[in-house]
């Protein structure tokens, strides 16, 4: 029998308190769609890590949804690592997403090593494996990770290592071609790595922020696409249209090519994604 198709959603954390009113309506606008997991993002540079720590926290204690708690290299050292991975474990988290991390000035700033602390995620994934108690997320990249130079191989020893020393499933940058995706996972399979890589949706509401999220991640936007934002971008409504159709499309396609989960990057708003769920005919 084929395994369930996951659904989950990301959030990142709120800097005030109308940013926190705005989080909490997403919030209970999702929570009835009774997804698999929430994640919540750190900021660049770690910015928001000790609000990343209280908001996971809170959201696993009011929802009782299952929450992935994201981890970063940036600004800790080994030894408030494993005190963040403790105080995870006390609030009944139980599955972290190991990430290098942005520095400071963002994922094209220098990276700056912290004395006492990882520079690289694998690190942080072979920590929470010897401490144990975790289920354990990396991050995969099907446009290519920006520090790999365009060699795929690279990016795929990486999540083989990263595999084997404890990490039990991936989820994607955001991408808009399903042969990308497709091929990540050939790759990987044809090393023997059974790592479930699930797919990172952007429901696209914004193409100002969609151009600098590009850039930053490095994700490639395909021109066919591109054109069509860019033609209604003036039009706040027409481009959440716009993105909730192409969006479908891709989600309708990965789970046609078998796909395990579906993650969608809400940008702390519900409605989008909630419209690509109906969408897609999601039973839950």
């Amino acid at each position: 029998m084929a395994k369930r198709t996951s659904y989950s959603f990301e959030f990142f954390p709120p800097k005030d308190a109308e940013g926190e009113a705005r989080l909490w309506a997403a919030m209970t606008g999702l929570e009835a769609l009774h997804p698999d997991f929430i994640s919540v993002t750190y900021g660049a540079g770690g910015s928001t890590r000790d609000r990343t720590i209280a908001i996971t926290s809170h959201i696993t204690e009011r929802t009782k949804i299952p929450t992935v708690a994201h981890l970063t290299c940036v600004g800790s050292t080994k030894t408030e690592l494993i005190e963040i991975l403790g105080k995870y474990r006390e609030a009944g988290i139980t599955s972290i997403l190991a990430l290098r991390g942005d520095p400071v000035g963002g994922p094209s700033a220098p990276w700056s090593t912290t004395p006492g602390g990882f520079d690289h995620a694998d690190q942080l994934v072979e920590l929470a494996s010897e401490l144990g108690g975790f289920s354990i997320g990396v991050a995969a990249f099907p446009d290519g990770h920006p520090a790999s130079g365009g060699d795929f191989e690279k990016d795929i020893d990486v999540l083989i290592k990263k595999e084997s020393l404890g990490a039990t499933f991936a989820t994607t940058q955001f991408f808009f071609e399903v042969d990308r995706w497709r091929k990540l996972v050939d790759r990987l399979s044809a090393r023997g790595s059974t790592l479930p890589i699930i797919a990172g949706i952007l429901p696209v509401t914004n193409v100002k922020q969609l151009s600098r999220m590009s850039e930053l991640g490095g994700t490639a936007i395909p021109d066919s696409i591109m054109k069509r934002f860019l033609a209604v971008e003036d039009d706040s409504e027409a481009v959440r249209a716009l993105g909730v159709e192409i969006a479908t499309d891709l989600c309708q396609k990965l789970l046609a090519e078998g796909v395990p989960g579906i993650h969608f990057y809400t940008m702390n708003s519900s409605t989008a994604t909630r419209e690509i769920y109906e969408n897609l005919g999601v039973s839950r």
